[in-house]
């Protein structure tokens, strides 16, 4: 095979900083997948951003080279004028972003958007154009072309968002495509529709993939060479087999571990840092969930829940549209267990979550807490209810204000619910509560964006504990986070289980998580329920055909 990119010796930093990318070395050959697999802040996609001219403000490639093979010649991107590199985008390189929603303009038409990209280095006319765009949505298996071209990224789904930018990035039929965590937080199901269709586009357009990520387990189904990045540098590179089946390094071998397995519970999930630390074999604990079938007290029961999302309305603002988001859905949570609700994006469960603390209204059914019927609450009992009853969020940093240190976020709460009496006793307990989740005393007068991502959802644990609750609504609370930080706060969130007696709903897409964390599961699709079961019989012995399309997925990522 003929190569198509080189990178030789790539050194990044800032000013007075030091280097963030240190030496980098790798290259990558026509029609091959080469996974760049790394922590966050290991330096991945600053390597990427190298390749195409965008790194931040003052950061700069202080040495090595960036070699893109086209048409028999050679370009060193290093030195490239930033005429020439614009040129070059889209062309040459295609680029597909992490995040749909915000590489996407929100005021554009998706064909619009893709067609603005064809523009810039063809000469087609624009029922060309269209032409072009509708068979690249259907190379990139959207259901419906014409309905997407149409379309604004509002709505189509965050797979079919993937998809666009996928579309985009192909346009020009690029020599090289690089897909920068394009897989983070999508549905399992997604992920594969996602990664099979890179797998074919590499082989039809005989396109070189660089594709970053920090899972290592869902990649290396794909990839044909893989490298391990830690700390800016590539500490083991070979083909995914060698890597996969015999890493050498210890770090590779913590981020293959540190992924929760989908053939067995275990007790605690092993981090990067307990192989970056033992001198000998990091062992886990097997463990059986059946001990689990002797809770039986209900906490929580919800009988016949539905809600409604308007969709269009009229001239004077009434709906004439609805989307049924939930479906009288009815179950129980058990006091003391953690409670999986399981399926793919739109099931219908984060609105389950929000309508269960009354942040999304509900049309019909009741909710019911140790007895007590939510909807005919005073003021004040509600208020009492809601300490009871807390949430994490996905997303930590859009969930804390920016404006104010994590201190003040903390404080904040135990003012609202009048706890802990003056400011003295208030600090005290915000700084126990940081050193719980694994976080230091310094960190008490810090702002969110001087944390990782990790570090923020520890901060969004302990605001969630502050008023101390009974039951904790967790809506893909891990889903975004790097493997090996998905272990730390995995293993953190079992150990508060035990310390508060917490009882948990763990709403989630990733069947490996749920075998882990979870003693019950139950599974929505299109907003009904459609499996209820212990975590033991629905991944040995699952009844919905749904159900069974999950596990099998995950168990097609090992």
């Amino acid at each position: 095979m003929n190569k198509v990119l080189e990178i030789k010796g790539l050194t990044i930093g800032f000013p007075g900083k030091g280097d963030l990318v240190k030496n980098l070395s790798l290259s990558i050959n026509r029609g091959e997948l080469h996974g760049l697999i790394g922590e966050s802040g290991s330096g991945k996609s600053l390597t990427a951003l190298s390749i195409i001219g965008l790194l931040p403000r003052n950061c700069s490639i202080k040495n090595g080279s960036i070699l893109l093979h086209s048409k028999g010649e050679v370009t060193d991107l290093v030195h490239l004028p930033m005429n020439e590199m614009r040129s070059l985008r889209g062309r040459e390189v295609g680029f597909v972003f992490q995040d749909p929603m915000t590489a996407l303009n929100p005021v554009l038409r998706c064909g619009k958007q893709v067609e603005e990209a064809i523009s810039q280095h063809r000469k087609l006319s624009a029922s060309e154009s269209k032409k072009e765009v509708l068979k690249l949505f259907a190379q990139v298996r959207l259901p419906d072309p014409e309905k997407a071209y149409y379309s604004y990224p509002h709505q189509v789904s965050g797979g079919q968002r993937q998809r666009i930018l996928i579309a985009q990035a192909i346009s020009c039929k690029p020599k090289l495509l690089i897909a920068d965590e394009i897989t983070t937080a999508l549905d399992v199901e997604i992920q594969v529709t996602v990664m099979e269709l890179l797998a074919d586009l590499r082989r039809s357009l005989d396109v070189g993939i660089l594709f970053i990520s920090h899972d290592l387990g869902l990649v290396g189904h794909y990839a044909d060479e893989i490298s391990i990045m830690h700390r800016g540098q590539i500490v083991e590179s070979g083909p995914k087999e060698s890597i996969l089946k015999n890493p050498k390094e210890a770090y590779t071998k913590g981020l293959l571990a540190c992924r929760p397995p989908v053939d067995k519970k275990i007790d605690r999930l092993p981090t990067v840092e307990d192989f970056l630390l033992s001198t000998g074999e990091v062992v886990t604990k097997e463990v059986s969930s059946s001990g689990q079938n002797s809770l039986v007290k209900e906490i929580l029961v919800v009988k016949g829940l539905s809600t409604f999302y308007p969709m269009k309305t009229g001239l004077f603002g009434q709906v004439t549209k609805e989307f049924q988001a939930l479906k009288e859905v009815s179950f129980k949570v058990l006091k003391g267990e953690s409670l999986g609700l399981v399926g793919e994006s739109g099931s219908g469960k984060s609105s389950l979550g929000r309508a269960l603390l009354h942040l999304v209204e509900t049309r019909s059914g009741e909710v019911f807490y140790q007895d007590h019927r939510i909807g005919e609450m005073t003021e004040k009992e509600f208020r009492q209810w809601r300490r009871k009853i807390q949430f994490i969020f996905q997303d930590p940093y859009s969930s804390l204000n920016p404006k104010i240190s994590v201190g003040d976020a903390l404080i904040e709460v135990l003012k609202i619910h009048g706890l802990h009496g003056n400011a003295a006793n208030r600090k005290q307990r915000c700084l126990d509560l940081l050193a719980q989740v694994g976080l230091e005393p310094a960190d008490y007068d810090k702002y969110p964006h001087q944390f990782s991502g990790g570090q923020r959802q520890r901060v969004v644990i302990a605001r969630a504990l502050a008023v101390e609750p009974e039951f904790i609504v967790c809506d893909e609370a891990v889903s975004a986070l790097d493997v090996s930080v998905q272990a730390q706060i995995l293993n953190l969130l079992k150990d508060l289980k035990s310390t508060y007696q917490l009882t948990y709903l763990f709403i989630t897409h990733d069947m490996s998580v749920v075998r882990f964390f979870c003693d019950r599961v139950i599974v929505m699709k299109e907003g009904e329920l459609v499996e209820e079961n212990s975590t033991e019989q629905i991944f040995e012995n699952p009844k919905h055909p749904y159900s069974k399309k999950l596990i099998d997925i995950s168990k097609s990522m090992v």
